[in-house]
């Protein structure tokens, strides 16, 4: 019947027809007795039309609007009615519900009811009756085994997983100890030895772990740069001693704090920006700073950044930054700067003065006198010999500071003294300097290298007349020196004292003079490579490397120069040379005490050494 009238209305609703499709319906509600009701509905289900309901009746302002709720792709099986059964107050209705479909498309529902067959009612109501004996027996046995399973199965999983959390937590001491057998017991006994498993891995896992980072500790602690290891939220996790001192950070808990809440002021602004982005992994390179530092102390530093990438160099860990010192660095290549200035000058002056004079003679020379040629070629002759001494400066540093070993001997002191004093003292009496020298007439030969000290002793007096004025004194001494194992408490110097009726072991060299003195701000400096005084001062010509190559010839004696100077006084500097002994024990035995105690010595403007007067 449903389908029949399906087929009779759907073109009239396709056509919108509405009035030919009421006529109809009324004619066929009325032919009928088996039929209760008969509703039509569009696509979205809203009731348009219903018998023996009006449109009035279905839609009004007083009632709200009537919807058939079928399932959501019931439009997609159109072609397959729907059949449900009921009860109403006046008995049961069965519901049937056709698609409405007009060439293919689907234009919404008809819903009929009817009164039931008697006999299909009967079917429905056993078949329901043995349905619900079914169900009613199948949740009795759903809840018997689920009664089963709390007592046997449920109560062991429960402890399995307490288990599993347990051992996610990290606490892998948890066991399950459950008397089961069967499948069930043999997971339980798995999990049992997986826990073992993984308490003994982890054990030897924190050892090495402890192993590693006592390792990177120890590293970090000895290595002579500075270093501190960020998080990637800039958080110090690790720093050595050296940054400590570098950083002032002695004496402070550094770690988890933001290390730019810890940097001085110039570090931050030239790092800030470099330093997030080497965390974030942009910067894979990494980057170098060199910054200039005033506190806690004048240094120049250079400052390394590198990412640090796990295992497979894929995700940031975090920033190692390496802190370098290199304020004597930048100071020596001050230094060096200086000296190529300084030894341009020195040579661009002789080599233009021996080319002018040369030029002259060959050009000009039939046109000069005798007198005047000889003068010229003096002077091309002097600015040689001026040009062979920086040379041969540069070249004895260089062959002193090398690890060429020279053959000691005996070595009279007298001789490479009263050579020297010959050699200045022409200098000294044109610019009216007293040159003089007290060595002891006892005194016994040292073990030395002569032409090595020889030019010590040339460079310490040529040093000595460029800065006394007329009317001053340069004295050379020396003397035997008895080694005194006294020390003195209040400075910490041990005292070399002559004592007579004992053979020296030591002989003491002093180059004094009563010049201008050196000040105490560059006699940390002095003996620096490079290094001139009279830069501050003076516009004398030499090179700086006068005293280094003094020291560096003293060093290769075992011994180390030292100096006394006061500004407006004068200068002395002494040193100290192992006596030579016929005997190698003898010598050996003496040597090595004499180079403790001579290690010993220090030298600073104001102390006072015995033997050491200016």
């Amino acid at each position: 019947m449903g389908l029949l009238l399906a087929a009779n209305v759907a073109p009239l609703i396709g056509e919108d027809k509405r009035a030919e499709l009421a006529h109809f319906s009324h004619n066929f509600y009325s032919s009928t007795s088996s039929l209760r009701y008969m509703l039509y509905a569009d696509e979205e289900g809203n009731i348009f039309y219903g018998i023996p309901f009006s449109e009035s009746e279905v839609q009004n302002s007083l009632t709200i609007r009537r919807k058939i709720h079928l399932p959501d792709e019931y439009a997609q099986h159109s072609d397959t009615p729907m059949v449900r059964q009921h009860i109403t107050p006046d008995g049961e209705v069965t519901d049937v519900f056709v698609p409405l479909v007009y060439e293919g498309q689907y234009k919404g529902v008809l819903a009929i009811g009817t009164n039931p067959n008697p006999t299909v009612v009967a079917s429905s109501h056993l078949t329901r009756d043995v349905t619900i004996a079914v169900f009613v027996s199948i949740w009795v046995m759903v809840i018997l085994g689920a009664v089963f399973n709390a007592l046997t199965i449920t109560k062991p999983i429960k402890e399995l997983l307490v288990g599993v959390k347990n051992i996610a937590s990290g606490n892998f001491k948890q066991r399950v100890d459950l008397p089961l057998g069967g499948e069930l017991g043999e997971l339980i006994a798995s999990f049992n030895d997986m826990a073992e498993r993984l308490e003994r891995y982890e054990e030897q896992n924190i050892e090495e772990l402890t192993a590693e980072k006592a390792k990177l500790e120890t590293l970090m602690t000895t290595i002579a740069d500075g270093a501190v290891l960020l998080d990637t939220d800039l958080q110090v996790v690790l720093v050595n001693p050296t940054a400590r001192r570098l950083f002032g950070w002695e004496g402070r808990t550094v770690e988890t704090t933001n290390v730019l809440c810890l940097l001085p002021t110039a570090i931050q602004t030239e790092i800030t920006r470099p330093l997030y982005r080497t965390a974030r992994g942009e910067l894979r390179e990494g980057a170098e700073f060199r910054i200039a530092l005033k506190e806690p102390a004048d240094r120049t530093i250079r400052i390394l950044l590198n990412t640090v990438f796990d295992l497979y160099r894929e995700t940031v860990k975090g920033v190692a930054i390496t802190i370098q010192d290199i304020t004597r660095e930048a100071e020596l290549n001050e230094a060096k700067s200086q000296f190529i200035s300084n030894v341009s000058h020195e040579l661009r002056t002789p080599l233009f003065n021996i080319k002018s004079f040369i030029e002259t003679l060959y050009e000009y020379g039939e046109d000069l006198s005798y007198a005047e040629r000889c003068e010229f070629l003096e002077t091309a002759n002097r600015e040689t010999d001026r040009l062979t001494r920086l040379v041969n400066d540069v070249l004895d540093l260089s062959r002193l500071e090398s690890c060429k070993l020279y053959n000691f001997e005996a070595v009279d002191l007298a001789q490479p003294i009263e050579q020297t004093l010959r050699t200045h003292q022409l200098n000294a009496r044109d610019k009216g300097i007293e040159l003089s020298q007290e060595i002891a007439s006892d005194l016994p030969p040292v073990l030395g290298h002569y032409d090595l000290l020889l030019q010590v002793f040339t460079n310490l007096v040529g040093n000595a007349l460029k800065f006394t004025e007329s009317g001053g004194k340069i004295v050379i001494r020396a003397y035997g020196l008895q080694v005194n194992s006294a020390v003195d408490s209040d400075n910490g110097i041990t005292q070399l004292n002559s004592e007579a009726g004992e053979e020296p072991q030591k002989v003491r060299v002093e180059i004094s003079d009563t010049g201008i003195g050196i000040a105490p701000e560059d006699q940390k400096s002095i003996f620096d490579r490079f290094f001139r005084v009279e830069n501050r001062v003076h516009t004398l010509e030499g090179t700086g490397l006068g005293l280094s190559i003094v020291r560096n010839i003293i060093e290769k004696h075992n011994s180390r120069v030292h100096l006394v100077s006061e500004v407006s006084v004068g200068t002395t500097f002494w040193f100290d040379l192992t006596v030579y002994r016929d005997t190698k024990p003898m010598f050996e035995e003496t040597f090595e005490g004499l180079l403790a105690t001579d290690n010993s010595v220090e030298s600073s403007t104001g102390s006072v050494v015995a033997g050491v007067s200016l």
